[in-house]
């Protein structure tokens, strides 16, 4: 079913020697429960672990920067895995550069964004060679980091105050079951080893969710 984005603002960037982090600008749904299960799965399908292509492809290769990110980062993906992330049926859209008009009238530039200069924003998303930094830039300076193995098909809560740096990580693992049909078929994906917050905590977040097959028993005659 087709949505309306929504322009919750976000920054996808990756970490510097000074320990602050610089990035690429995404206008919509830059909430955790959006961007969280398509970044996950780029990191673990499309890009086969590599950081460094995966950070080239959303950060440095946009013109201006990204209106949504979208099903495109799903490719690779099992099946079973893009059925259960199949609420993401656009692809990923950057800016249009024709609907910006600078104040001076010059080609808009590539807007890069960095930690000193994130005020207008609601969500960063820092890309660490062991896991996604995860900011709400309403409440924290830094957030917690989200592994690289965490299964895509959790639930991520959307609460600002849920995402401190030393809490537990506002999220919820799929079923067991479903869990293991997801691993079965990826070949690997693993829940957080991070505790996650409870099912409460998790208030609005919207939820996943994920249809795994019991295979068929014969019956004894």
């Amino acid at each position: 079913m087709w949505r309306a984005p929504l322009s919750t603002r976000s920054v996808i960037a990756h970490p510097t020697d000074s320990g602050g982090y610089t990035g690429i600008y995404c206008h919509y749904d830059g909430y955790p429960s959006h961007q969280l299960p398509l970044l996950l799965t780029a990191y673990q399908h499309r890009f086969a672990g590599d950081i460094e292509a995966m950070a080239s492809h959303l950060i440095d290769s946009p013109v201006i920067g990204w209106s949504v990110l979208g099903n495109d980062l799903l490719d690779g993906a099992p099946e079973r895995l893009r059925t259960a992330l199949a609420a993401w049926d656009d692809p990923s859209k950057q800016l249009d550069a024709c609907g910006i008009i600078t104040p001076d009238g010059s080609p808009p530039a590539k807007d890069i964004v960095t930690d000193d200069n994130t005020g207008w924003l609601d969500w960063a998303y820092v890309l660490h060679p062991h896991g996604i930094e995860v900011i709400n830039l309403y409440a924290y300076e830094r957030g917690p980091v989200v592994p690289w193995d965490t299964d895509p098909v959790s639930r991520f809560s959307d609460k600002a105050h849920l995402w401190a740096r030393d809490g537990r990580l506002p999220l919820q693992p799929p079923p067991p079951t479903a869990a293991a049909a997801a691993r079965a078929s990826s070949g690997g994906i693993r829940s957080a080893s991070a505790q996650p917050a409870s099912t409460a905590d998790l208030g609005q977040a919207p939820a996943t969710v994920v249809a795994a097959k019991s295979a068929a028993s014969g019956r004894a005659r």
